[in-house]
């Protein structure tokens, strides 16, 4: 078997230009108009080899492969995706961007900078990180309230801005205390929070003094300015989650969201039987479960023994619950190694064997969109032109070695990723005609 060549796909035009509006159509449609982009050769989950054309932000047309690969007008672009899987994006449904990337900053020189520019910088550096790996949305849970106040809201509201046309960011405000003689300043800075733009708001009554009480003002506020909830919980009290799902029952949030609640390691700890009852009222209120493949996110200083433990995905999946996965933790104190890759937390998932491949990729990409109120894709003409292309034949094999990707946000490309794998010749790997990346020497 000859050497196989780097594989980068190969492009015309300009895949920077912003896409223009164009009518919906099937397979099989007319040429490219200008503006858009047409993906090419590309395989899909099921294996079949299609080209897609996508314009005005959304999947214009998917068809099979070469019958959209006519020549695009000025201002469009095509790419090349022989030799890749196309997917729909993944999205981080947990994220930290204001503590993001501070292990190092903090070790060396003290505690990391939390003034509204340096968490700016920070959150804008790990969400293009993240869009790097293929997530073209995220919510970023934000401290409010304390020493810091509203700063690093401030912040990430900034980077959200700035990040407008890349990645779709969306902040949940995180008080420490709602309750008794500490929580009216956490009330007042989420109230705050939410007139400055935060579209959730979380928290994690676990560590109030009556965290039935935090729960109680969560909600109230949330179902007073249509905010999604979004909270931490190890989830280890059985007891206390069943009654969070029966007062979160029936709140619908922004882009009907809900109730979402995190990570729920401690669920995984529970006898079987107890924890799918608590799965069943999970279900029965419609509360999604984001759970952490890649360990705890520290939110809150929650204890470092809580953390490592991912929840049981496919119990909780069996009892009905939508079940998400997230990454947490990116190079802060909870994680100095955390990587913020979706494809790493689908990965886990698989490995740990709570779910099959498949499955595993739909809860950082399907499942992840819906439990933060995003509406669904799939490459299939009218739905949102938010994609990845990674190199590879199929689920399982991208899981395993996701190196090289290709990144679709509102129908453009946002970001590449390219790696090339080289080996020195050997008389061994000539003989058994291996499959080799890189030039001859």
């Amino acid at each position: 078997m000859a050497d196989s060549q780097p594989q980068q796909p190969s492009s015309s035009g300009s895949s920077g230009a912003s896409p223009s509006p164009g009518p919906g159509a099937g397979p099989g449609a007319g040429p490219a108009e200008s503006g858009t982009l047409v993906l090419t050769g590309a395989r899909l989950a099921d294996g079949r080899m299609v080209d897609v054309r996508l314009g005005g932000g959304r999947i214009q047309a998917v068809g099979t492969a070469g019958s959209l690969g006519a020549p695009v007008a000025s201002g469009g672009a095509r790419v090349d995706l022989t030799g890749y899987l196309l997917l729909p994006a993944p999205a981080e449904p947990h994220a930290h961007g204001d503590t993001a990337l501070t292990a190092g900053a903090a070790s060396a020189a003290g505690p990391a900078g939390d003034t509204a520019t340096e968490v700016q910088r920070r959150c804008t550096e790990a969400a293009l990180l993240q869009l790097g790996h293929g997530a073209t949305a995220l919510r970023t849970h934000v401290r409010v309230g304390g020493v810091t106040g509203l700063r690093a809201l401030e912040g990430v509201l900034r980077a959200r801005e700035s990040l407008r046309g890349l990645t779709d960011v969306t902040a949940v405000a995180l008080p420490r205390l709602l309750t008794g003689i500490g929580g009216a300043d956490g009330l007042a800075a989420l109230r705050e929070a939410v007139k400055m733009g935060a579209e959730a708001i979380g928290g994690c009554p676990d560590l109030d003094p009556d965290p039935a009480g935090y729960v109680e003002a969560v909600l109230e506020l949330a179902g007073e300015h249509g905010c999604a909830v979004d909270l931490h919980t190890d989830g280890a009290e059985p007891a206390r989650l069943g009654r969070l799902a029966a007062m979160a029952g029936g709140l619908r949030g922004a882009g009907g969201a809900g109730v979402t609640v995190g990570p729920c390691g401690g669920l995984g700890r529970l006898p079987e039987r107890v924890a799918g009852l608590v799965g069943e009222q999970l279900a029965a209120a419609g509360v999604a479960v984001v759970c952490l493949p890649q360990g705890g996110c520290g939110a809150l200083e929650q204890a470092r023994s809580r953390a490592g433990r991912c929840a049981p995905v496919r119990l909780l999946r069996a009892a009905g619950v939508r079940v998400a996965a997230g990454s947490g933790a990116l190079r802060d104190a909870a994680n100095p190694v955390g990587r913020g890759d979706p494809f790493e937390a689908a990965y886990l998932l698989a490995t740990l064997g709570e779910a099959a491949p498949e499955e595993a990729y739909d809860a950082v990409s399907g499942q992840a969109r819906a439990a933060v109120g995003l509406p669904a894709v799939r490459v299939e003409a009218g739905f949102p032109g938010e994609l990845v292309a990674v190199r590879g034949e199929d689920v399982a094999g991208v899981l395993s070695l996701a190196y090289s990707r290709i990144v679709v946000h509102q129908g453009r490309v946002v970001a590449r990723t390219s790696a090339v794998r080289e080996y020195c010749d050997t008389a061994g790997a000539s003989e058994l005609e291996l499959p080799r990346q890189g030039q001859r020497g």
